[in-house]
């Protein structure tokens, strides 16, 4: 039995989107065994999925860091991969295909690119759109892709319901990582506020942080949910807490992924950054804001449209 190697260190959103993708890798390579190379923010909640029968966590500490490339090297030597799909596609998997992984056969935007086509031109594709020409190129079944299934991801998340609400709730997503305060709309606050006056007792407002987010989620006047010990849920809990919800509301973000892909309904805000047909955020029920400058977008724009789709 042969061993193939799935790279997709992150984030969070870009890794929930390429589930689909690693399924049908799986299923188009049954007899060999797949593991994912990925970040150690995800290597215990990637240990569960169905289809993976290994994870492998990737520090990516600097590359000047010569011992720690060795000690990668050696891991990755030692299960003999014939085979690596490269869904990360980034400069450090790159001079991983030419310093670490050299002997394995490599499926990568490279590899798809049409003859005389550019890769900035071929990145303008939607996320998805770019893995499905990827992997048909590398002989791969397509059948998921575009249909993600997060049911292995789902957990009981009853009685933590139970401590932060007693019916429905809108589950809020004002953060966004540092790298892209461009993704950041600045009103969550007020919103939360306008969202309290209009629906009165009907929703609980939630807000569910991350790692850094927590001090940030306690100003506004949202109800935080924490794991034990003030920490942040766990990703397969944040799942299940989307899954749940009645509404969600976001900037674009990981949640706005994995809320996209359970076809949730909500709304996600989206500025100049990049374009959600880009980002392959679309399904019919979770509906987008889009402007050139998050600042000018008002709470009463937002309220409107959140009107019109939670009654």
């Amino acid at each position: 039995m042969s061993n193939i190697l799935v790279i997709k260190h992150g984030s969070l959103g870009d890794l929930i989107q390429a589930n689909g993708a690693i399924k049908d890798i799986k299923e188009s390579n049954q007899n060999s065994k797949l593991l994912l190379l990925t970040s150690k923010p995800y290597t215990f909640f990637m240990s569960s999925c169905p289809y993976i029968d290994g994870v492998l966590t990737d520090l990516r500490l600097p590359r000047w860091n010569i011992f720690y490339l060795l000690k990668l090297k050696r891991l990755l030597d030692s299960y003999n991969f014939t085979y690596v799909f490269d869904l990360q596609n980034s400069k450090r998997t790159s001079f991983y295909r030419k310093f670490i992984l050299n002997k394995p056969i490599w499926s990568s935007t490279l590899e798809a690119l049409e003859p005389g086509q550019k890769k900035s031109d071929f990145d303008n594709q939607g996320v998805l759109r770019r893995m499905e020409i990827q992997l048909k190129k590398s002989g791969v079944k397509i059948k998921n892709l575009n249909d993600i299934d997060l049911s292995w991801a789902n957990v009981d998340i009853s009685k933590l319901l139970k401590k932060y609400t007693n019916g429905d709730y809108i589950l809020v997503f004002p953060f966004c990582s540092k790298k892209h305060i461009k993704k950041k709309w600045p009103y969550f606050k007020d919103l939360i506020l306008k969202l309290k006056s209009h629906y009165k007792n009907k929703f609980s407002i939630l807000t569910a942080p991350g790692p850094g987010e927590i001090n940030e989620a306690k100003l506004l006047n949202a109800k935080v949910v924490l794991d034990n010990n003030n920490h942040p849920v766990k990703i397969e809990i944040l799942v299940s807490l989307i899954q749940k919800a009645k509404y969600i509301i976001s900037n674009d973000t990981g949640p706005a992924h994995i809320g996209s892909h359970l076809d949730k309904k909500g709304l996600v805000l989206f500025g100049s950054h990049t374009t959600p047909e880009k980002v392959s955020i679309n399904n019919s029920n979770l509906k987008i804001i889009k402007v050139d400058d998050l600042k000018t977008l008002s709470v009463n724009d937002v309220m409107l449209k959140i009107s019109e789709e939670l009654n």
